[in-house]
C-alpha cells in the first residue's frame, strides 16, 4: 500500500492512500480546467503530479525517516517519456512547480531543464501497478494569439493549468488533513439570490431619490448598464463622470451579464485600498459579509471594527487563498502581480478568473510601465478564457492603439460627452507659478479647502504654514492606514457640519475617496489626476459650481519628480491647448500624448518579448518575469506603528508568544512602507526594534511619529549632532 499523506496516528488505516489522492486531484483539476476546455491536461497533471511518492524512500519519509525526497520531478519525467514535446512541456512546468513554483525553462545547469536532466531519482516505478497514464495524443490547446503573441498565449495557458493543479492539490490535501477547515469552504449564496438582494437595494434607492436632473441621469446610467449586459462577453468601457453612480451601475451590469451568459464570479479591481474599503463596505451591506471578499494587504477580516463573526472571518480567510467566492474586491497590485507571479500561493487563485466579470475601476491608474503586459493578460482572459472585462473610469484612457482589434472596448454609455456636460460641477482656473507663501495665504482665505500636492515633503511644509489656524489636517502615506481612516472620518464630520476645515494631502486622496470640498487646489500633474482632484470638489452638486485651482509650485521641494515630471509636463500641454482641460476630448488627447512619449516604457521591463524569444522550444522565464513584475518598488521595508492600544496589545502578544505569523493581517493596518535608506537611518537612531526577522516596530513615541504628520523623516545632521526634520 502506498500513501500520499500520513497522520499522527501510527495506524495507517487513517492515512491517505496515494492512488486516491492522485485520482481526487486529477478530477478536481480537470473540473477547474474544463472552464477553458483544458480538462484533459488538468486530469493528466493531477494524476502525474505526485507519482514520485511511489518511491520506497518517500514512503519511509512518511514513516518518520529524516530524509528529503524529490517527488515532483518524477511526473514531469514520465510526461517527457510518454508525450510529444509540446504536451510534455506544458505538464513539465506545472508538475515540477506544484510545490516550489513555476521554474524558468533555463538550461542544463539551471531551471526546468536541469531538473529533468537529473541522473538519479528514487525508483517510483510502482506507480505502473496503480496508475494508467492518460492518452493526450493530438490534444492541443485551442488558443487564439493576440497581437501575434503565441508565446504569451501558451505561457498564460500553462499558468492557468498550474493554478488548477495547485488549488486541486491543496483542496484535496486539506480535505484529508483538516476536514473541519475544509468544510468551511463554499456554501455561498447563489447569484440568483444575490441579484434579488441587489434589486431590492436599488429599488429602495431609486424610489426615494429626489426628482432632479442629476438623479435622472444616474437612473439612465444604471438602466443603460443593465441594457448592455445582454451583449456577449468581451471587453467593455464604462465612461461615467464622478458622481454618476458607476460603482452600483457597474455592479448591475456585472450581475445581469453573469446571469445572461452563465459566468462564475465578479471581480472588482481597484488601485487604492482607500477605495476598496469604501466599495467593499457598500457591497457587504447589499450582499452580506460572507459573499464578499475584500482582499488586499491592509485588510484583516477579524479586526475589532469588523462585523464578521469568527466563522465568517475564517471563511473569508480561506477564500483569499483561491478566490472561490462570488464577489472579490481587490487591488491592482494583488490582481496583476498574481497574473505574472510564479509562486504557488499567488497563482493558486488564477483559474477562478476564467468565465468571470472583471471590473477595473479607476482604470486610468493602470501602471504605465507595465501597461502592455497588463493589457495582454486582460486580453487573454477575454479571448481565450471566456471572461468579460469592463474598463471603468471618468477619465477613459485611449487604449485602442494598444489593443488587438478583437478586444477593443465597446462603450456601455450611449453618450459619455453629454453625461460630462450634465455632471460638470466645477470651474478650473490655472494659477500658473506660485510660492508657498502665496499658496498658504490663499488656503487660509477659504473656510473649507483641499490642497493636493505631488510630494510628501511639500504636503508637510504646506501643512506647517497653515497649521496654526483651526481644524487643519495633513494626509499622506506617512500615516498608517488606521491613522488615515481616523483623520478622514474627522474631516468628513467637519465638512458635513459646515465647520472650518483645511486639508493638505498627497495624491492618495484623489481616487474614489468620498469627500466634498467647495474649493480644491491641485499642483500640476497629469490630466487624469487633475480630473480626480476635481472629483473631490462640489461632489454632491450643492453649489452652482465648485472652484478648482491648478498651480505650479516654485518651491524646489514642490516640483514634480521623476515620473510625475513627465505627466505634469504633458498635463501642462493640455492646459495650453484646450479651453476645458477636463473634457473628454482633452483627456483622450492627454493619453494619446502620454502613450506616444512613453511608447518605449509601456513594457518597461521587457516582459512580453521574454515569452516569444524561445517559443519554438516552449521555453519560458516564469521565475524571472515574476521577479521583474512589481507594480510597487520592492526596495522598501514595512515598519509597524504602535498607533493605538490595539496595535500595542498585538505587539505585546507577539513578544510574549513568539508566534508572529498569526498576527500578520491584524497588523497590516498599522504599517508604513519606507525606503531602505530611511530604514537604516532609523536603525542607527535606535528607533526600530525587531521581533524575529519579519516584524520591525517603531519606538520613540512623538520623536518619530506625529499625530499630525505621521512618520517623521529624520536624518542626522553630523555637524550639529542633532536631529532635524526634512
Amino acid at each position: 500500500m502506498y500513501y500520499a499523506h500520513s497522520t499522527d496516528d501510527p495506524d495507517k488505516n487513517n492515512w491517505q492512500i496515494l492512488k486516491v489522492h492522485l485520482q481526487n486531484v486529477a478530477n478536481i483539476a480537470s473540473g477547474f480546467a474544463g472552464e477553458f476546455n483544458a480538462e484533459r491536461f488538468g486530469y493528466a497533471g493531477g494524476l502525474l503530479h505526485d507519482i514520485g511518492k511511489y518511491s520506497p524512500e518517500f514512503q519511509r519519509r512518511l514513516d518518520g525517516a529524516n530524509i528529503r525526497v524529490d517527488h515532483s520531478t518524477a511526473g514531469a519525467k514520465e510526461s517527457e517519456t510518454f508525450y510529444g514535446s509540446f504536451q510534455s512541456h506544458i505538464l513539465e512546468y506545472i508538475i515540477t512547480g506544484h510545490h516550489g513554483g513555476l521554474l524558468d525553462y533555463g538550461s542544463a545547469e539551471s531551471g526546468l531543464q536541469e531538473r529533468l536532466s537529473k541522473p538519479y531519482l528514487p525508483d517510483y516505478s510502482a506507480y505502473k501497478n496503480e496508475i494508467s497514464i492518460p492518452d493526450l495524443k493530438n490534444v492541443r490547446p485551442c488558443l487564439t494569439p493576440i497581437n501575434k503573441r503565441m508565446g504569451f498565449a501558451i505561457s498564460f495557458y500553462i499558468r492557468m493549468l498550474f493554478s488548477c493543479l495547485v488549488d486541486a492539490d491543496f483542496l484535496d490535501t486539506e480535505g484529508f488533513m483538516s476536514p473541519d477547515k475544509s468544510s468551511l469552504r463554499g456554501q455561498y449564496e447563489a447569484f440568483d439570490t444575490l441579484s434579488r438582494k441587489f434589486d431590492d437595494h436599488m429599488n429602495a434607492i431609486l424610489s426615494t431619490a429626489e426628482d432632479n436632473l442629476i438623479n435622472r441621469c444616474r437612473r439612465e446610467i444604471y438602466e443603460q448598464c443593465r441594457e448592455k449586459a445582454e451583449l456577449p462577453p468581451q471587453m467593455f468601457s464604462l465612461t461615467v463622470p464622478t458622481g454618476g453612480g458607476k460603482t452600483l451601475s457597474s455592479m448591475a451590469f456585472a450581475l445581469d451579464h453573469l446571469k445572461k451568459h452563465d459566468l462564475n464570479r465578479i471581480f472588482y479591481v481597484i488601485p487604492y485600498t482607500s477605495i476598496i474599503e469604501q466599495n467593499a463596505d457598500v457591497f457587504r451591506k447589499i450582499f452580506g459579509n460572507h459573499n464578499v471578499l475584500e482582499h488586499h494587504s491592509n485588510y484583516d477580516p477579524k479586526n475589532e471594527n469588523s462585523e464578521n463573526t469568527d466563522l465568517v472571518a475564517d471563511k473569508l480567510k480561506l477564500s483569499s487563498e483561491n478566490w472561490d467566492i462570488p464577489i472579490v474586491v481587490t487591488t491592482n497590485v494583488q490582481f496583476f502581480e498574481s497574473l505574472f507571479s510564479n509562486r504557488v500561493s499567488r497563482c493558486r487563485k488564477l483559474h477562478n478568473l476564467a468565465k468571470s466579470v472583471i471590473i477595473l475601476d479607476e482604470a486610468q491608474m493602470l501602471p504605465t510601465g507595465f501597461l502592455k503586459p497588463c493589457l495582454a493578460a486582460l486580453s487573454e482572459l477575454v479571448v481565450n478564457y471566456g471572461s468579460t472585462v469592463v474598463i471603468c473610469t471618468a477619465t477613459q484612457p485611449n487604449l485602442n492603439g494598444l489593443l488587438d482589434e478583437r478586444v477593443r472596448p465597446v462603450e456601455i454609455m450611449r453618450s459619455p460627452q453629454e453625461l460630462y456636460k450634465v455632471f460638470r460641477r466645477v470651474h478650473v482656473t490655472d494659477l500658473g507659478a506660485i510660492d508657498d507663501a502665496d499658496l498658504s495665504a490663499r488656503l487660509m482665505a477659504h473656510k473649507q479647502v483641499l490642497c493636493i500636492v505631488n510630494t510628501r515633503k511639500h504636503a508637510q511644509k504646506l501643512f506647517e504654514l497653515i497649521s496654526e489656524s483651526g481644524n487643519c489636517y495633513h494626509l499622506s502615506a506617512r500615516m498608517c492606514p488606521v491613522h488615515r481612516r481616523k483623520q478622514l472620518k474627522e474631516i468628513k464630520d467637519l465638512l458635513r457640519k459646515g465647520a472650518e476645515c483645511r486639508v493638505v494631502s498627497t495624491q492618495l486622496i484623489e481616487a474614489g475617496v468620498d469627500i466634498d470640498f467647495p474649493a480644491v487646489y491641485r499642483a500640476i500633474s497629469g490630466i487624469d489626476s487633475v480630473c480626480q482632484a476635481a472629483g473631490r470638489c462640489n461632489r454632491e452638486g450643492k453649489l452652482h459650481s465648485g472652484e478648482v485651482y491648478v498651480f505650479r509650485s516654485t518651491e524646489a521641494y514642490g516640483r514634480p519628480t521623476r515620473w510625475q515630471s513627465r505627466v505634469a509636463e504633458i498635463g501642462g500641454m493640455i492646459f495650453d491647448e484646450c479651453d476645458d482641460p477636463l473634457s473628454l476630448p482633452a483627456v483622450e488627447r492627454y493619453f494619446e500624448k502620454l502613450y506616444f512619449y512613453e511608447a518605449d516604457g509601456l513594457d518597461d521591463k521587457g516582459i512580453l518579448p521574454c515569452f516569444e524569444e524561445r517559443l519554438n522550444e516552449i521555453a519560458f522565464p516564469f521565475e524571472a518575469v515574476a521577479g521583474a513584475f512589481n507594480l510597487i518598488e520592492n526596495n522598501t521595508r514595512d515598519i509597524i506603528i504602535p498607533y493605538d492600544d490595539r496595535a500595542r496589545s498585538i505587539i505585546e502578544d507577539i513578544q510574549r508568544t513568539g508566534f508572529p505569523g498569526r498576527y500578520v493581517r491584524s497588523l497590516q493596518g498599522y504599517t508604513v512602507s519606507i525606503y531602505l535608506e530611511e530604514f537604516r537611518e532609523l536603525e542607527k537612531a535606535n528607533a526600530i526594534t525587531s521581533i524575529g526577522d519579519r516584524f520591525f516596530v517603531l519606538r520613540g513615541g512623538e520623536d518619530f511619529y506625529s499625530e499630525n504628520i505621521g512618520l517623521l523623516n529624520r536624518k542626522y545632521n553630523l555637524d550639529e549632532n542633532s536631529l532635524f526634520i526634512i
